[in-house]
């Protein structure tokens, strides 16, 4: 089997409003030749929106920038920044639907910078079936060298990690009786998986997951020591107790503990700063190398959409334990 190595390519502002948008400034410092700090002409931002407006959101750092892809048209946008608050859209589709199979329904898009190939890979769904797409930059264009689905039934959620050993794992949501997290080994060509491999995850049981329908959906894995931590979102997207969970495994395909915190993002705990319907995130690794970790939530306490996208600090403690905390970063858009 090939090896693959994944790099996980893991501020009150002042603003003056002017009509529909606003502009802020940041000021940089740098050294000077004597050691002394000197600070830099402002950094200049003309707001255009507040709000992040994806859901089902993923952010990919690489190259000194963050880049966040998610749902919200036919096709996936991508939204670039360098602080985390400040995002600019690019002009270009990250993906559009003529380098895709399937015509509708395009959600949760996840992308990964595989360094053993130097390439991009875009894991999403497309009317209730999973693809791949390829790049040689974040920013795309992805396009799928075969059009046709990884697996032929239907699924969703995509979230591609690979071990240590070189090993690559698809996680997915199957519906079989009720949206359900399984896992795979894939093939060394990243675009089909070993089908004799598939092995049930997570199924929503405890009294906090079933809220509302049958449903643990958006997995995404992270190692810490020897141990493996599959987080989801339990619920339906459009319960107000929409919400994050975790489990834990000495192996990449379980068997998985749920913690006994669950959750730890609802909309009854701090970190989700009165936010409901807040789920199906995302952690990431940071400029700094700690983690921080985006969902989205629903528009406010009547609407669940338009969904938009929150970022939370995230860390692991001495004992093993995830915690999203602190305010709720709001992004907003620039121009």
């Amino acid at each position: 089997m090939k090896k693959f190595n994944l790099m996980v390519s893991k501020h009150f502002i002042l603003a003056v409003t002017l009509f529909w948008s606003c502009k802020t400034t940041n000021n940089i410092a740098t050294k000077q030749d004597d050691g002394s700090a000197k600070e830099d002409a402002p950094l200049s931002y003309e707001i255009i929106g507040d709000k992040l407006p994806i859901a089902d959101p993923y952010v990919l750092y690489h190259g000194d920038k963050y880049y966040a892809y998610g749902t919200r048209v036919n096709g996936f946008e991508v939204y670039i920044s360098e602080d985390l608050k400040h995002w600019k859209r690019s002009a270009h589709l990250a993906l559009s639907p003529e380098n895709s199979w399937g015509t509708r329904w395009y959600w949760a898009p996840e992308v990964y910078y595989v360094a053993s190939r130097n390439r991009f890979y875009m894991f999403y769904s497309v009317d209730e079936h999973i693809c791949v797409a390829s790049s040689n930059r974040p920013e795309g264009p992805f396009i799928q060298q075969e059009k046709t689905p990884i697996v032929s039934e239907k699924a969703i959620d995509t979230h591609l990690y690979i071990d240590e050993d070189g090993t690559p794992y698809l996680y997915y949501v199957r519906f079989t009786g009720g949206n359900v997290i399984w896992v795979a080994e894939m093939n060394d060509d990243l675009r089909t998986i070993k089908a004799e491999t598939l092995t049930k995850c997570i199924t929503a049981e405890e009294p906090w997951e079933r809220k509302q329908g049958t449903i643990t959906e958006g997995p995404s894995v992270i190692k810490h020591g020897n141990m493996y931590y599959l987080m989801y979102s339990a619920n339906h997207f459009e319960s107000q107790d929409y919400a994050v969970g975790y489990a834990t495994s000495n192996s990449p395909k379980g068997p998985w503990k749920k913690y006994n915190g669950n959750p730890i993002l609802r909309r009854d705990k701090p970190a989700a700063s009165g936010l409901v319907g807040t789920g199906h995130g995302a952690p990431f690794i940071t400029a700094d190398g700690s983690y921080n970790y985006i969902y989205h939530a629903h528009a406010n306490m009547n609407s669940i959409g338009p969904r938009t996208s929150y970022i939370n600090d995230m860390t692991i403690s001495e004992d093993g334990v995830i915690r999203i905390s602190g305010e709720a970063t709001k992004p907003v858009l620039v121009k």
